[in-house]
């Protein structure tokens, strides 16, 4: 499966934070841009769709005691409202992507030609949703808050199979989420148990935009998500939502944290050559004890070993017993590596290295 699509991918999550508001829609999808792209980040602007006509029964819309179907009503857009919004996005340089909670909106999804398709973490089990979700043959996210561990092994083998490219988030889902909810160690559960899938974090925190992301992308997580909005028009933003200069603060961390962990931890790192020099001004270098003859074969009481070591001398690390020497060496005087008939002195990669390092 190629999931190299969510590898280093951030998602800002602009929800219903339009408002139902089209033109309040845009402005958020400007102002995260423009960090996005002072950042050079590559990210999602991500949408939430909801066939609403449908999605809430008829008997229970007028019912103002529930806040949830009342939300869903007064942010509804048009079909053609969230074309508009795709477009958008897809113009400011930012991947298209979309929570849809319904089979309908799925199917928008596909008009709108949305490139990564988000699994909301309440349906996690929803099958009907899941196997129209896989139909479309686009990348998949899902989140694990609420989420059983059977349920997740069985979406991930559902995914596996059909060969749907699918990264699993940790998330609590708790709005806002405090640090101490946070449970972070999920993230090298989830890399152990699913190996093959790109881990990320899906967070609603209210504190902070450093420690955790550095700890996440230290653990592994290589896709991050947040709620997003903007601080204007009169409208409150909620506790769990990020602000321009907060995702700005997040997007800065990461960097810093990548600076940080280096490379991939997959193999081994290659030192720079700043550190090599530091080390090689430690390392012993093998001096002669007594003046020595020509053809004369090295032992433990010919040589000591002292600081510093000096260019195209050999080291504690060359040493060898039985080393032949070409010419004479007085007391005090470094053996050289061409001094010596010994194998070091016949590999010219390693010669090289002895030459140029040292004092």
């Amino acid at each position: 499966m190629n999931r190299d699509i969510f590898e280093d991918l951030f998602v800002l999550e602009l929800a219903n934070n339009h408002g139902g508001d089209v033109r309040r829609g845009l402005d958020i999808i400007t102002a995260y841009s423009r960090v996005v792209r002072f950042n050079n980040i590559r990210a999602a602007i991500k949408l939430q769709l909801r066939d609403v006509e449908h999605f809430i029964h008829k008997d229970f819309r007028e019912r103002d005691d529930i806040r949830y179907i009342q939300k869903t009503l007064a942010t509804r857009l048009s079909n053609d409202d969230y074309g508009v919004l795709v477009e958008a996005i897809r113009k400011a340089g930012c991947v298209t992507m979309a929570t849809p909670f319904d089979e309908a909106s799925v199917d928008l999804c596909r008009e709108l030609g949305v490139q990564i398709l988000k699994l909301a973490s309440s349906d996690g089990n929803d099958w009907v949703l899941i196997e129209k979700l896989a139909s479309l043959r686009q990348p998949v996210m899902v989140s694990t808050g609420g989420c059983s561990l059977k349920d997740l092994d069985d979406l991930v083998t559902f995914f596996e199979n059909r060969n749907v490219p699918l990264a699993i988030n940790h998330c609590v889902s708790l709005y806002p989420c405090g640090d101490e909810d946070l449970q972070l160690n999920q993230i090298d559960f989830l890399r152990t148990r699913y190996p093959n899938h790109t881990i990320g974090l899906s967070s609603h925190e209210c504190q902070d935009w450093t420690s955790s992301i550095t700890i996440a992308y230290a653990k592994g997580a290589r896709t991050f998500e947040r709620h997003v909005d903007i601080d204007a028009g009169g409208v409150v933003v909620s506790p769990y939502c990020s602000l321009p200069e907060q995702v700005d603060t997040w997007f800065k961390a990461w960097k810093k944290a990548q600076e940080m962990c280096g490379p991939t931890g997959d193999s081994w790192r290659t030192c720079s050559r700043p550190e090599i020099e530091y080390l090689n001004g430690l390392v012993r270098g093998v001096y002669a004890r007594r003046d020595l003859p020509a053809a004369h074969a090295l032992t433990d009481d010919d040589v000591y070993l002292a600081i510093p070591l000096q260019k195209g001398q050999i080291s504690c690390r060359e040493l060898m017993r039985g080393e032949v020497l070409l010419r004479s060496v007085v007391a005090d005087q470094a053996i050289t590596i061409d001094a010596i008939d010994s194998p070091y002195a016949h590999h010219e990669s390693l010669r090289n290295v002895i030459e140029a390092r040292g004092i």
